[in-house]
């Protein structure tokens, strides 16, 4: 049987330097303190800490058991918090990042569906394209689209997103509509940030270079320019949608169209799921659910 008596206040020691400094963070007492890592000690017949009358050191060994037991005593914090939160109210700040364009017109919209819920929370929302930080620049949460690339994160798909290529009807009236990948070298693409476009062909991944008059980082000026007759877009549909249903803008090379791409919620995974986070995630998947 495990015995964990000690283990908390020795972490508290190592970490502070000082049995006043660990009686301090445990809300105890320097007598206490000292008792049960002497405790610890005993049971384990090895010296974990130095004491001097100036400070405390942690002894070779002490560095070794600490770096085991550290984690062992986050986990249980994070557990006491786990439970403690379960029925507690959601209050603080959120902070959370999204992309410009969807952030503006499903994110925070929902976000503030979620406030009127919950009036006892702060939300701080940056949107961006670029991908930011989420533990350097203290994100509890990020709205993510596409290809996720970061590994060390934990992410919830809340919906999915489907790429389209478009031109409006002038435009395939001036200039024909391209059936196949190779046509589009005899278009005007507008390209954003790359000039590559993705496709597939023969049920594999093909990335076409594509070329044209407009390059642009919005995919809002994008479709404004498509719209317009000026040449053919692709992207995702959350900017074409609307234009298409009105049928301003007709989607063309269907064949060869991408499968959808998740819309995810994406977190540290070093990080206690709070139970702010945790409802906004369960709000955001059934608010957004195709």
């Amino acid at each position: 049987m495990i015995d964990w008596e000690g283990v908390t206040e020795f972490v508290a020691v190592a970490e502070a330097q000082s049995f006043t400094g660990a009686a301090r963070a445990l809300d105890t007492s320097v007598a206490q303190i000292s008792r049960k890592v002497a405790a610890l000690e005993d049971r384990l017949s090895i010296k974990l800490l130095i004491r001097t009358t100036r400070k405390v050191s942690v002894t070779e060994a002490g560095q070794t058991y600490y770096q085991h037991c550290r984690h062992l005593v986050e986990g249980l914090k994070q557990a006491d918090r786990a439970i403690t939160e379960l029925n507690a109210t959601p209050q603080g700040r959120l902070k959370i990042t999204s992309s410009v364009t969807y952030g503006e017109q499903l994110i925070a919209p929902l976000l503030s569906d979620f406030m009127l819920m919950y009036p006892q929370l702060e939300l701080e929302l940056v949107l961006s394209n670029q991908t930011l930080d989420l533990v350097e620049q203290d994100f509890d949460l990020a709205i993510r689209l596409g290809r996720l690339t970061d590994s060390t994160m934990m992410a919830k798909r809340l919906s999915s997103r489907q790429v389209r290529v478009c031109a409006s009807p002038s435009y395939i009236e001036k200039h024909g509509e391209p059936h196949t990948l190779s046509e589009l070298s005899q278009h005007n693409c507008l390209i954003g940030s790359l000039p590559i476009w993705r496709f597939i062909e023969n049920k594999k991944e093909k990335s076409v270079r594509v070329k044209g008059s407009i390059h642009c980082n919005s995919g809002a000026a994008l479709t404004n320019a498509a719209l317009k007759g000026l040449g053919i877009v692709q992207l995702p549909d959350f900017y074409v949608q609307e234009s298409m249903d009105k049928g301003e803008l007709v989607e063309i090379l269907v064949p060869y169209r991408e499968p959808k791409e998740g819309i995810w919620a994406v977190y540290p995974n070093n990080r206690h799921l709070s139970t702010k986070v945790r409802l906004l995630v369960e709000f955001l998947a059934q608010e957004l659910a195709e």
